[in-house]
């Protein structure tokens, strides 16, 4: 056989018998549904890695955004990588190094090396999911690529569902460890098969341009921001010097990365598909949707376990039961979005969340799990109604062979969203929590309680711990309440902007009807 017809029958996959084949799919759909379970797997045990670290919640999250920051840095260069060394030899080095960095951050014991690898395995993980992706359409025959891509999607959709499920358990029974160490031997098993099974599917290689002024400026712009939103609260914001700094050095190195982008011959980051107004308005509204609603899935675990006493599993099962929910409404979105106006689809869904979120402003420190669990499952049905119609209509509001650059920086944009409302969230919450402390303290008449704590027989040393201990408590429930006020607004705002888009008709081949 020539050289030509080994490609060529490498690419539709059909020098692979058909049990090498489901392995092979197996295989890169377990890898991609690693490297998803990463993004949530860490939620429910913040308050266990803090405690253990002896570090703040606040701080906590940096265990979140420094994931979901590394990998945002490195997938628009995925496309360079395989282009220069090959898609197999990428994914079997990508899938090697975040078992390294997993390890590392199983065997962290401060949170500056915590972060550290927690960045190293993002980064790892970043081209993972594309090259995953485009590895299962070269092992798999055109007939049977679409019910391969399907596996490999609910695996996208799984993944979050099961993070803070999978990572409230280990936590509970194990440790905070081996939410990270679980990856080392499930890496192993990748990297070992995927180099038998894809070896033969490797694409060549040749020297490409890399554009890196451009990146370098996305990783300054992108790290000034977050360094500003992580750190600003402690140090009082703008009366800081250095927060300053940070804030006219994100503003700078944007300004510049947008001007250079636009400019470059070869861009990092493919900006001026942007001209196609469907695409901006589209993403606009996933990334304000997709913000509020992180926001929840940040908050609430943290909540639930250090005010309201549940165990890093039982918070995991509600935002897993969220999750699920949403998995169970997906099929029924799929389905209207070939027959009703994506942009409706799209509005009705983020109102909805909109209300579930001002429902969750009806919490109290007294609200039982399955009140709380019920409003978590009620806003999960709105969930794909925001994300599938505005995941498929941005792919559709391009050109064909803008396709495959509208994909990374969709997956960039969410990776930045996902960041960014971690720390914003947080920030938000704390700030309203001290607010509502203040507030409270001085409306308090503790004069009352004191009496009656001390006919109980209460020391003046217990009776003031006590005090303190529901100041504390309904002051973080009045912030959280306040944060899912804010959450509200931000998707009513993005049901409304959905509309400034044209109505994109939603096609198979992803072909936008213009």
């Amino acid at each position: 056989m020539s050289t030509a017809a080994s490609a060529a029958t490498a690419a539709s996959g059909g020098e692979f018998p058909a049990a090498r084949r489901i392995v092979a799919g197996v295989l890169l759909a377990v890898s991609n549904f690693m490297v998803m379970l990463d993004l949530t797997i860490a939620n429910v045990s913040v308050p266990h890695i803090a405690g253990n670290l002896g570090i703040t919640l606040e701080q906590g999250t940096w265990i979140i955004t420094s994931y979901a920051i590394a990998e945002a840095v490195c997938v628009p260069l995925t496309g360079w990588l395989a282009q220069r060394f090959g898609t197999v030899r990428v994914y079997l080095l990508a899938m090697a190094g975040f078992g390294v960095f997993s390890l590392f951050c199983g065997m962290s014991v401060t949170l500056g090396m915590l972060v550290a690898a927690r960045i190293g395995q993002g980064l790892c993980g970043g081209p993972i999911m594309p090259m995953s992706q485009a590895l299962m359409m070269r092992v798999f025959p055109a007939e049977q690529r679409p019910a391969a891509m399907g596996m490999w999607a609910m695996t996208v959709i799984m993944a979050p569902a099961l993070g803070p499920l999978m990572g409230g358990y280990i936590t509970d029974h194990w440790t905070w460890h081996w939410i990270f160490l679980i990856n080392v031997p499930i890496s192993i098993l990748c990297v070992g098969l995927a180099y038998v099974l894809l070896s033969s599917l490797e694409t060549p290689v040749r020297k490409v341009p890399i554009d890196r002024i451009g990146l370098a400026l996305l990783v300054f712009w992108i790290g000034c921001v977050q360094i500003m939103l992580d750190v600003g609260r402690q140090h009082a914001w703008f009366e800081d010097w250095k927060i300053v700094a940070l804030a006219i050095g994100g503003g700078l190195g944007f300004i510049l990365f947008v001007i250079w982008e636009i400019t470059d011959d070869h861009p990092v980051v493919e900006l001026r598909i942007f001209r196609h107004r469907g695409y901006t308005v589209t993403l606009v509204t996933m990334s304000l949707g997709f913000t509020a609603f992180f926001a929840g899935v940040v908050a609430v675990p943290q909540w639930l376990q250090t005010t309201m006493g549940y165990t890093a599993f039982d918070a995991g099962q509600i935002v897993a039961f969220q999750a699920m929910v949403a998995l169970c409404s997906a099929p029924l979105v799929a389905k209207l979005m070939a027959k009703v106006d994506i942009r409706i689809l799209v509005s009705c869904g983020l109102v909805w969340m909109g209300f579930t979120s001002l429902l969750r402003t009806e919490w109290t420190s007294t609200t039982d799990f399955w009140t709380i669990a019920l409003t978590m499952c009620a806003q999960g049905v709105a969930v794909p109604f925001m994300m599938l119609p505005l995941t498929t209509a941005s792919l559709s509001a391009v050109g064909r062979e803008e396709t495959a650059a509208a994909a990374g920086l969709q997956n960039f944009a969410r990776s930045v969203a996902l960041a960014f409302a971690t720390s914003a969230v947080m920030t938000l919450w704390l700030d309203a929590q001290r607010v509502a402390r203040s507030d409270l303290v001085d409306k308090l008449r503790p004069e009352q309680a004191q009496a009656a704590l001390a006919t109980a027989g209460m020391t003046p040393g217990q009776m003031r711990e006590i005090v303190s201990g529901m100041v504390e408590q309904e002051a973080t429930m009045m912030a959280l309440n306040y944060t899912f006020t804010i959450a509200a607004g931000v998707m009513f705002l993005g049901a409304a902007i959905i509309w400034l888009s044209p109505r994109i008709s939603v096609t198979m081949d992803n072909n936008m009807s213009h």
